[in-house]
């Protein structure tokens, strides 16, 4: 897939989402007049997978990263306060794309008030440029043994409905520039490679980065829109997607191009 069709996918799955809280919105409104708080959930339920998805892999970060209590919070837990905070401001939204960008914000200021700290090794971008294969490897196999073992635990956390969506190199390689680069090492790696490798280079960055890539490239929201729900500035919200997207240039370019 070529990176004109690759953003063609992004935006076809984001007017999908929109187009579903466009038809929801107004029975949302109605049912919430009505004071029916049931039928009001059950149709929320019918939009919420995605934002589940999404408090999954925030959870799973904070958690491996240790800003985060291991067995404290299930993703219910957000999820009905989420609930909560829908029902009670639902009347406010004149249309989708208010209600939409709303549900990130509010999901990202719940996580973040319970998320204690975003520290990051500083080395780690300071010296991607540096790291031998052998290193790589190490850090792969840290990653993979803390993913994979009793580190993440909460069965609601390894369901593997939540992660039918790997990263692939079409997330990192978006310009026609790129093409002949990304078609190198797309001959070395295998897709189940290429995601853990975006994963470990993902867990290793600043949380900012990392947020502002998976509501980029897997919530398909717009740079406006990660900016609204981030409160930071359009120019900002770019420079933190760039920014990731050259740091995993990078060490895809080093782990696995031929000289």
């Amino acid at each position: 897939m070529n990176p004109m069709a690759n953003q063609t996918l992004y935006h076809t799955k984001a007017e999908q989402i929109r187009k579903s809280i466009k038809q929801t919105l107004p029975n949302l409104i109605k049912l919430k007049r009505k004071e029916n708080k049931i039928k009001f959930n059950k149709l929320l339920l019918e939009l919420i997978p995605e934002i589940q998805k999404y408090i999954v892999k925030r959870m799973r970060t904070a958690i491996q990263k240790e800003h985060f209590p291991k067995n404290k919070y299930k993703v219910d837990d957000f999820i009905d306060q989420l609930f909560i905070e829908i029902y009670d401001q639902i009347e406010q939204f004149s249309n989708e794309y208010e209600f939409y960008v709303w549900i990130y914000k509010k999901t990202n200021e719940l996580l973040d008030d319970a998320i204690t700290g975003e520290t990051f090794d500083d080395l780690f971008l300071k010296n991607i440029d540096d790291y031998s294969k052998q290193e790589w490897d190490q850090m792969e196999e840290k990653f993979t043994a803390e993913y994979d073992g009793d580190l993440i635990m909460k069965e609601d956390l390894n369901d593997i409905s939540y992660y039918k969506e790997a990263y692939t190199l079409k997330d990192v390689f978006i310009e026609n520039t790129e093409d002949d680069l990304q078609e190198q090492i797309d001959k070395t790696l295998h897709e189940e490679e290429a995601d853990r490798h975006i994963q470990v280079v993902l867990h290793n960055l600043p949380l900012p980065m990392q947020n502002v890539f998976e509501l980029f490239t897997k919530q398909h929201l717009t740079i406006a829109e990660i900016a609204e729900v981030r409160n930071i500035s359009i120019a900002k919200a770019q420079q933190l997607l760039g920014d990731t997207r050259k740091s995993l240039k990078v060490s895809l370019f080093n782990r696995y191009t031929i000289d």
